[in-house]
């Protein structure tokens, strides 16, 4: 006892006092033993009280240190929960908002004994590499399409082989089909149904393209497409528009906006213009094409052209159209310039406000009557000195302003050589000579007296079917006529022969 009283004193000697000569050496296990250690404690030593850990440090092969198998445990535990969560805070700091994430998870410290901690705004962590739940992919068959041996044999056609093999191949459909986790429910799909499955989603990824592409380059009711758009752009960005405004009026071909006018080269433009903007989704053209395929001046450019120039053809046709008409000096808008589907006029109104249509219009009896001869003499000039027939006339496509009819809308005018060219004509007569008598016009001629007036032909019937009969053999024998000559502009006899051509007159109009 006095030995180790002797060393315990000299390892707690100041190192500024006398030096003590040092004890004889002695083994740790003496120093370090319980017995001693409580008859120390018992004599009320004064050195510091030291925790009791139940730690064994000797090398004794029956010592147990499974308590300290246990603390360093904990100790790796904690170690790594905090280096965990600040990986998780470097991954969140590196992916930020992106829509594709970086995952750290490689780099975890998982451990066998660590609970989840983490808060709701925190992502749940969980060790995936080793997932007991995770879907194993189906194995491959061998390249020599079997496996197996004698009455164990599997080929590729095993009818669980393919069914699997399918269920995996739904993932690779497009992202938006929602398939489900199939290989975790170890769902077989026959090759029938796979076929169907796959058939359907190409067909809606397709659909959904269409409709995305239709949605994208068509012009809608009161809107336009970007391309269009940009073209407007151009308008105002080249001076030739101040401005444009919106739209006053919608129909079954075009979109119509107003503008103000600006400047064009040595051109005057109209201080108030319009756009008539023809609608590119086709619905309303696929059927109107009558007018145009049959018309001399645009049948070659019109069996070369797809669906969508077509269109511009249209706008092309009308540009020709009133430039042909304003020549002949006939009311009607004044053409500005083209591009492409996109038509520029003046505007017939004033402040904006737009002439209404000749069926809304509130006329008085006289001005009604006036409105009546106006459009009579509009029409044989129209017939017989523009060399067009409007093919769409009626009280809609007549606007009253300043007390005169202006004509609008002759995209689909024609010339009377078209094979067509007199039943349009008749149902125009028929149009304007039903609204002017139920407007109370006592001088309205009838149907059949208004044709003959315009036309200048002498078709003696009351009965509209032998009527139409009659030009319909008029327009047999001038397609006849027409494909035997080069001549281009239509002239009638008094004898009611067929309609004549005659090269005197100039065809440069358009």
């Amino acid at each position: 006892l006095s030995v180790v009283h002797v060393c315990f004193v000299s390892f707690f000697q100041s190192p500024w006092g006398a030096p003590v000569l040092a004890a004889a050496p002695c083994s740790l296990a003496d120093v370090m033993s319980e017995q001693l250690a409580r008859q120390l404690h018992e004599e009320g030593s004064p050195f510091p009280e030291i925790p009791d850990t139940d730690l064994d440090l000797s090398c004794a092969p029956e010592a147990d240190t499974s308590s300290d198998l246990i603390l360093a445990q904990m100790l790796q535990m904690e170690f790594d929960r905090e280096f965990d969560t600040q990986l998780r805070r470097e991954e969140k700091k590196f992916n930020g908002d992106s829509k594709v994430s970086i995952s750290f998870e490689n780099y975890r410290m998982v451990h066998p004994y660590e609970d989840s901690d983490s808060s709701e705004d925190e992502v749940d962590w969980q060790d995936t590499r080793h997932d007991p739940y995770k879907a194993v992919k189906p194995t491959t068959t061998p390249k020599k399409g079997f496996v197996g041996k004698g009455k164990n044999i599997t080929t590729k056609h095993d009818e669980d082989v393919c069914g699997r093999k399918n269920t995996a191949r739904m993932d690779n459909f497009a992202p938006e089909v929602q398939v489900g986790d199939g290989i975790g429910m170890d769902l077989k799909l026959s090759n029938h149904v796979y076929n169907a499955l796959k058939r359907h989603c190409d067909t809606e990824q397709r659909r959904s393209a269409r409709l995305h592409e239709k949605k994208e380059h068509s012009t809608a009711e009161q809107a336009v497409d970007p391309r269009t758009r940009l073209l407007m752009y151009k308008m105002v960005n080249a001076g030739i528009l101040e401005n444009i405004n919106g739209c006053i009026s919608t129909g079954k071909e075009s979109v119509v906006f107003h503008a103000n006018g600006g400047s064009f080269e040595e051109k005057i433009v109209p201080e108030e213009c319009v756009l008539k903007v023809f609608k590119t989704t086709l619905n309303e053209f696929k059927n109107r094409d009558k007018y145009i395929k049959d018309d001399y001046r645009f049948k070659d450019r019109f069996s070369k052209l797809n669906p969508r120039k077509i269109i511009r053809l249209w706008a092309e046709k009308e540009m020709h159209n009133l430039t042909r008409i304003k020549k002949a000096g006939i009311p009607c808008p004044e053409v500005v310039i083209l591009k492409k589907h996109i038509l520029a006029m003046s505007f017939i109104g004033k402040d904006h406000v737009p002439a209404p249509k000749l069926k809304d219009a509130i006329l008085s009896s006289e001005d009604m009557k006036k409105a009546y001869y106006q459009v009579l003499n509009m029409m044989q000039r129209l017939y017989q000195d523009c060399n067009l027939v409007h093919a769409d006339l009626s009280e809609y496509n007549m606007l009253w302003h300043d007390g005169q009819v202006w004509f609008i809308d002759v995209s689909q005018s024609i010339e009377p050589t078209h094979p067509h060219g007199l039943e349009f004509l008749f149902r125009d007569c028929r149009n304007v000579a039903t609204f002017f008598q139920k407007a109370g016009v006592a001088e309205a001629l009838s149907v059949f007296e208004l044709f003959n007036t315009v036309s200048g032909l002498q078709i003696n019937s009351d009965n509209e079917a032998d009527f139409l009969a009659q030009i319909e053999a008029l327009e047999k024998r001038n397609e006849d006529h027409v494909q035997k000559s080069s001549r281009k502009i239509f002239m009638d006899t008094s004898e009611g022969s067929p309609p004549q051509l005659n090269t005197d007159d100039d065809d440069d109009d358009d």
